[in-house]
């Protein structure tokens, strides 16, 4: 007789992972992030358990784009009363805020369920190359 093994909540190891998206394009850089924190990437995944990892992710100012994307790629939001419908482009918000810009990506890589910010919660950006995880990639 099979059996399916089922990690618990107790049994879940996280790891913790340094993307570097120096050079990189916005969105394979996201999917590959997604992944980490969903915890596809173990042979133990369960898609209704959170036992993803944490994902410190650096350089985010100098994430690429690919063809006409800075002029044309929109980002949009509304604060829910009449008028207040904004919008901005990559090339502002890059230059304003780009570690929104990658929380924006990740997120909408991960499915819309309630496992969703609490995976949110486990991705840690910084727009250099300096961060204050390094104590928890030991060699």
């Amino acid at each position: 007789m099979v059996r399916t093994y089922v990690d618990k909540q107790s049994d879940i190891d996280r790891k913790w992972h340094l993307v570097d998206a120096k050079g990189k394009v916005l969105g394979k850089v996201a999917t590959e992030i997604a992944l980490y924190l969903q915890g596809k990437h173990k042979p133990t995944y369960t898609p209704h358990l959170d036992n993803g990892d944490f994902v410190v992710v650096i350089n985010v100012k100098e994430v690429e784009v690919t063809r006409n994307k800075p002029k044309t790629m929109m980002y949009y939001r509304h604060s829910g009363i009449p008028g207040g419908f904004r919008q901005e482009s990559f090339a502002d918000l890059i230059e304003r805020n780009p570690k929104k810009l990658m929380e924006l990506s990740v997120k909408g890589m991960i499915p819309q369920n309630r496992l969703r910010d609490v995976r949110l919660r486990r991705l840690k950006v910084f727009e250099g190359a300096e961060h204050i995880y390094s104590d928890k990639f030991a060699k």
